[in-house]
């Protein structure tokens, strides 16, 4: 047996190991709070434009990070490390404040120092040019602390959670989501830096179709192209070039050819009028025919397509501030009772409303959509504007669809085809789990300016080890009771397509999940045919409603065979409402016992 002595000396060692253990599990925990506090400052003073509090406050973030990195480097917490059973906990905490420092020393530190030698005024596109040597001399250390932070991910993901105690796998995971936002974020930065200068005319001159697409009338990618014209970047500096209209570009025939399946769904009239190139939803396809018959129509071959609503027009004005009409042309046909001020506030009704209560002629109409169009784009040439605001701005309209780009060289397609400005429906950019609903017009007119929506997915019972969910879609016809009269022809499309004036025959098309199935269909409850199709291996199902003035209808499709079990989303046809309106949060059904 021990001496009595020995077995108090070891009882002591436990003892003071035991709180010597807890003191650095308490500074650990106390550093790496305290500089999660400083997370949202750091975004701040970037978002802000602010470089010298940027910097300051990546000093604070590396010292606590450092402070809880040497703790857990600690002597006796590497011997608690190789315990069998709870050191894998030790070991975990590690490996947390390991990444934490990384992240913040190879990282932010590198890119705060970046981000304080760009000037991000001087970076947009203008009439007398860029500087693009800047943003090419960012482009590696951008690359480098994407892969300093993906290595930081990698090595969290290879721990195995089930081992740990909550107290620690709690704040493993995230730390974990944490990482992996921090990593798509500086991903995307590291992508951007790299092909940015190049589509923006830093070698050649680059020229981009531009399409304003119509949300009156709608198109699965948003709406009807109302405006043509072409952009054009050279080292930086914008001019916009020819102009025209859809209706400009006439027929094409032969059509300008689709993939069989987009074809069956949305027929030949994709390519074979530009006003229906987007009836799919698929951007890149839709760009790829566009540029094609802009090729043959005018003998010009644009290295791109650029889309873009006037939902985020008004973002880009409300950077810019008002933009006063002075061409002559459109001064006369503001004469009639439309702005001659355009602002955020003003612009969607403008182009979306009044330009067709105001003006009877639609080739007027169509000249008045366009050379607004220019005006703000004259706006941005000139350098109107802060450049936080605009970047801002053309983020918004990027995460709601509204803003969509699509390159003809492969290189970058490949790049941009990862993130959601592709507006692609297959590949890198969808989620997993992720559902479509996307809205065609039916009635030849202008009504969806007057059209409310709303989604909804309603997750189901797994059946048979499958996920189901049913995506549901409210649709109101808000337009007078007396439409038929008090709106214009052009509007209602005075019945020219089998749909009486006043209301509105939407074509509603619902994705689901790559290898899924779509099952039913209904409205108002009540079962209903629709016709089922796939598209790149996703389910696809179609039905029209038509909604007379002060109609709504409720359409579900059921999808099921769904082999994802991660939480699905929604993306839908940005429309003339906010998309925070139209998607509702998802509803789960409560399952049987």
């Amino acid at each position: 047996m021990l001496p009595l002595v020995a077995v108090g000396v070891l009882l002591l060692i436990t003892v003071t190991g035991a709180a010597w253990l807890a003191s650095k599990a308490s500074a650990i925990d106390s550093e790496l709070n305290a500089a999660t506090l400083l997370i949202q400052p750091l975004k701040e003073a970037i978002t802000g434009d602010n470089p010298g509090d940027a910097a300051a406050t990546v000093k604070q973030l590396r010292a606590h990070t450092t402070a809880a990195n040497e703790a857990a480097n600690d002597p006796i917490w590497k011997l608690a490390s190789s315990l069998p059973g709870l050191g894998s906990n030790f070991s975990a905490v590690s490996e947390v404040a390991r990444s934490a420092d990384d992240v913040t020393s190879l990282g932010l530190e590198p890119l705060v120092k970046v981000y304080s030698t760009l000037d991000w005024q001087a970076l947009l596109p203008s009439g007398t040019g860029t500087d693009l040597g800047p943003l090419q001399a960012a482009s590696p250390s951008v690359s480098a602390a994407a892969n300093a932070v993906r290595l930081s991910a990698d090595r969290l993901n290879q721990i195995d959670i089930g081992k740990l105690v909550p107290q620690v796998a709690d704040p493993l995971t995230r730390a974990r989501d944490q990482l992996q936002n921090a990593t798509g974020a500086l991903d995307a930065a590291a992508n951007a830096a790299n092909i940015a200068p190049g589509m923006l005319g830093s070698q050649t001159p680059r020229n981009y179709l531009l399409m304003i697409q119509n949300n009156a009338e709608s198109r699965s990618s948003g709406g009807i192209p109302g405006a043509l014209a072409v952009l054009s970047l050279d080292k930086g500096t914008l001019s916009l070039g020819s102009q025209s209209s859809a209706s400009d570009i006439g027929v094409m025939a032969p059509i300008v050819p689709l993939d069989p399946e987009q074809q069956q769904i949305y027929s030949g009239r994709v390519g074979k009028f530009m006003q229906d190139v987007n009836l799919t939803p698929d951007f890149p396809t839709a760009a790829s025919t566009a540029q094609a018959m802009w090729e043959r129509k005018t003998g010009q071959r644009v290295d791109g397509v650029i889309s873009i609503d006037p939902v985020a027009l008004g973002y880009i004005l409300d950077a810019t501030g008002p933009v006063t009409i002075t061409h002559p042309e459109l001064v006369a046909l503001a004469s009639v009772g439309l702005p001659t001020e355009l602002t955020g506030k003003n612009v969607v009704q403008t182009l979306l409303s009044d330009v067709y209560a105001k003006i009877e002629q639609p080739a007027l109409q169509d000249v008045y959509f366009a050379g607004v169009a220019q005006e703000i784009f004259a706006a941005l040439s000139e350098g109107r504007g802060n450049a936080t605001g605009i970047i801002a701005g053309l983020s918004r309209g990027t995460d709601e669809g509204r803003v969509l780009v699509w390159s003809g060289l492969a290189a970058e397609q490949s790049v941009i085809a990862k993130y959601t400005v592709s507006g692609s429906i297959a590949g890198p950019s969808v989620a997993p789990a992720q559902f479509g609903v996307y809205f065609n017009d039916g009635t030849g007119a202008k009504m969806d300016y007057h059209v409310k929506r709303t989604v909804q997915l309603v997750k189901e019972c797994s059946r048979d080890g499958y996920e189901q969910t049913t995506v549901r879609v409210t649709s109101t016809n808000t337009a007078p009771a007396d439409a038929a009269t008090s709106l214009p022809a052009y509007v209602t499309g005075g019945g020219a397509f089998g749909v009486p004036a006043g209301s509105v025959q939407t074509n509603i098309v619902a994705y689901g999940p790559v290898q899924a199935n779509v099952e039913t269909a209904k409205v108002d409850g009540q079962s209903t045919d629709f016709a089922p199709f796939v598209h790149s291996n996703r389910p696809v199902g179609v039905l029209a409603i038509k909604l007379a003035p002060g109609e709504s209808r409720t359409v579900e499709f059921t999808f099921g065979k769904i082999v994802q079990h991660t939480e699905p989303n929604v993306v839908v046809t940005p429309t003339v409402q906010a998309v925070k309106d139209v998607i509702l949060p998802t509803e789960i059904l409560p399952c049987g016992q």
